[in-house]
């Protein structure tokens, strides 16, 4: 009888399909089964060691119900005694182990449509019910189930108390950094407001010396003493223009100056600054020039001027041969207006520079007239309150050029705002006008007592709106009144004015003359119809604003 193992009968036993059939198969596959059997045994517990001793949480769970398994880590990290204690206490992951559950829904959405999700912030309910933070990577497990994950989860506990930190440091540094701007903002202003105050309290004996220098001009005096009165008086001017420019660097600063639109005749304007410059071209031996052509744009007035008579002061001031060109260019709906020059130039690597404060293009004692470099920085500056564009090329030794780009009106509106310039009058004297003085400052009194007279007119001075009406009072009528604005007791010149017209039932020529530059009394001015001229008087501009005042005496 045959075995029940023999194969020629076509059956095999458990052992012949293991290829164990036999005794020499059993000797020869047995060990090699064994090795294997404990090659996978120790990666077993290679694997069961390091999960049981890793430093973060691992665990295998079902996202519709709670824990399969975890390792010690993620009981730590949730405050439970053991493994076996978290997966027996938290049997629904939404309700049970996150904090929020609409955060758990969109992780649990996020982890179906992509499949997996690394290193993800959120905040696990620890036994105490205290949050704790923590980066979870999860990975689907379609395999296992449709909504079986397994996943990593690293306790953030301390990077998030850092990042706070962090943060509240930032604030902390912000909120430092605001109460020092505050604070330097605060010095700044009132650095500016002592600036301002101190420039024009400077304005006032700076007025009374420029109009006595200017009385002696008229003088017939020998030649050394006119040169001495010439050189006194160049010498105001240039202070002048230094306390103009500081008060002007002080509004600009404070962002006290808004611009006050109007439409303007451009070409009037810049006809207007070229008639001004003529004698400092006569003067300095250059070839001046204009190329106008009509334009009407939408400005204002003061501060367009004031960047012009820079930018031509400036070419002036570094042009010792050749000459300046101020002209005008359209291109489609900007205009373009240009001071050329053929001076000193400006090196490539310097053409920012100059649009700083106290810039100069060369040093001191290198010869021409210095200024105090605020000139470019007033252009910059009022350039970008107005909206304009300001550009500069140059080529050292042959000259530069300063374009101001600004929108052009297409049409002319009615009526238009004609541009606000006293015409100069040339006339020998005023036969007699009476004119009366109101000033606080006993200097300015003095001194515009003895131009106007040396101008042929008669001259009354009070120094204030009291004394003013008593000296009408004495049956003096004045033809005009020139008041200063700022009076003593906190009076102004315009209600002196106002007094003095109802006191003499007639509505008398007046003008006021101030050394204060704000935009508010140039707007009081313009609403009460009053003619503003600002200390330090010139001359001229006084002869010219007389001239008109009288002309327009009923």
């Amino acid at each position: 009888m045959k075995k029940p193992s023999d194969p020629q009968d076509g059956n095999y036993g458990i052992g012949d399909l293991l290829g164990l059939g036999s005794h020499s198969a059993r000797k020869s596959y047995y060990p090699a089964l064994q090795a294997r059997i404990e090659e996978l045994e120790q990666e077993r517990n290679r694997y069961k060691w390091l999960f049981e001793n890793a430093l973060h949480g691992i665990f295998q769970a079902n996202l519709r119900g709670g824990f399969l398994a975890c390792n010690p880590a993620m009981a730590r990290i949730c405050g439970y005694d053991s493994p076996d204690h978290l997966i027996g206490k938290v049997i629904r992951l939404r309700e049970q182990l996150f904090c929020s559950s609409a955060e758990f829904d969109t992780i649990r959405q996020e982890l179906l449509d992509r499949g997996s999700l690394s290193a993800r912030e959120t905040r696990f309910m620890r036994a105490d019910y205290t949050p704790v933070p923590v980066a979870i990577t999860l990975l689907r497990r379609p395999d296992l189930g449709p909504e079986v994950v397994e996943a990593f989860v690293a306790d953030i506990t301390e990077r998030v108390q850092a990042r706070e930190k962090l943060e509240q440091l930032n604030q902390d540094l912000e909120r430092r950094v605001n109460e020092r701007t505050k604070a330097l903002q605060n010095a700044i202003l009132s650095k500016d407001k002592y600036l301002a105050a101190a420039s024009h309290d400077l304005l006032q004996p700076l007025n009374a010396a420029r109009l006595m220098i200017s009385a002696l001009q008229d003088s017939q005096l020998p030649e050394q003493e006119s040169r001495m009165v010439h050189q006194v008086h160049r010498a105001l001017e240039g202070a002048e223009e230094l306390l103009a420019d500081l008060l002007d660097i002080s509004k600009l600063d404070q962002q006290a100056m808004k611009p006050d639109l109007a439409f303007t005749d451009l070409e009037a304007l810049l006809r207007g600054l070229g008639e001004e410059f003529e004698a400092v071209a006569t003067n300095a031996g250059l070839d001046f020039r204009l190329r106008l052509k009509p334009a009407m744009v939408r400005t204002d007035q003061r501060m367009l001027t004031r960047i012009v008579r820079n930018l031509l002061s400036n070419a002036f001031r570094y042009t010792t041969s050749g000459g300046v060109v101020l002209g005008m260019r359209k291109a489609g709906d900007r205009l373009r207006i240009e001071v050329w020059d053929t001076g000193v130039g400006i090196a490539g690597d310097k053409l920012q520079d100059i649009f700083t404060e106290f810039h100069q293009l060369l040093p001191q004692g290198t010869g021409g007239r210095q200024g105090v470099g605020l000139g470019l920085a007033i252009v910059e500056r009022m350039a970008r309150i107005l909206g304009y564009q300001v550009d500069v090329s140059s080529r050292p030794g042959r000259g530069s050029r300063f374009v101001v780009t600004l929108p052009l009106e297409q049409a002319r509106p009615e009526p238009a705002v004609s541009v606000p310039r006293l015409q100069p009058v040339v006339t020998d004297g005023f036969d007699g006008a009476c004119i009366l003085v109101i000033d606080n400052e006993p200097a300015v009194l003095e001194s515009m007592s003895m131009l106007l007279e040396r101008w042929g007119c008669r001259v009354l001075t009070a120094a204030s709106e009291a004394e003013a009406l008593t000296r009408v009072g004495e049956g003096i009528e004045p033809e005009v009144i020139l008041a200063d604005f700022h009076l003593d007791s906190g009076h102004t010149g315009c209600q002196a004015i106002h007094s003095l017209r109802k006191s003499l039932d007639r509505d008398i020529p007046a003008a006021v003359i101030t050394a204060d530059r704000s935009d508010e009394t140039r707007r009081l001015m313009r609403a009460q119809y009053l003619p503003i001229l600002n200390k330090p008087v010139k001359p001229n501009r006084l002869r010219a604003l007389v001239t008109s005042l009288l002309s327009a005496a009923p």
